[in-house]
């Protein structure tokens, strides 16, 4: 599937995102990594994955066994595994509209301080007009 994209030649606001459509965004672009995405539409994203993990966890404790550990139920692990690429690449592009590399969701490798950094960068705002590794905002 192709993606339509916002070329980006002088200081511009992004787009607004809404829910469904940063939802739509994630889904429709969970292989593209050569855009960017805005803080909104991280943020939806990041919503719409807590509350599809909390129905998992409410779903497998009730048609599976209440002994297991919360999150560790097959509903869940399908869900996990489901949303891995989307929210991967969301979280990429995203580090493109500040600027960043892609490269810096290793970061997360490292206790704590990953998780720091890496609030930190989602946090910032989107750097207007082009960045150095790409000039569109996914559509």
């Amino acid at each position: 599937m192709s993606m339509e994209e916002v070329v980006i030649t002088e200081y511009s606001e992004p787009p607004r995102t809404s829910f469904i459509g940063a939802i739509k965004k994630g889904f429709r672009g969970y292989v593209v990594w050569n855009a960017r995405s805005t803080r909104a539409e991280y943020w939806w994203w990041t919503l719409f994955v807590i509350i599809v993990a909390l129905v998992a966890t409410i779903i497998d404790s009730v048609l599976f066994s209440s002994d297991m550990l919360p999150g560790a139920g097959p509903v869940y692990l399908i869900t996990t595994l489901a949303l891995f690429l989307p929210g991967l690449s969301v979280w990429i592009r995203r580090l493109h509209d500040t600027d960043r590399s892609g490269w810096w969701v290793w970061i997360m490798l490292i206790p704590i301080i990953g998780l720091i950094v890496s609030l930190v960068f989602v946090l910032l705002p989107s750097k207007m007009g082009p960045t150095r590794w790409n000039n569109r905002i996914q559509e």
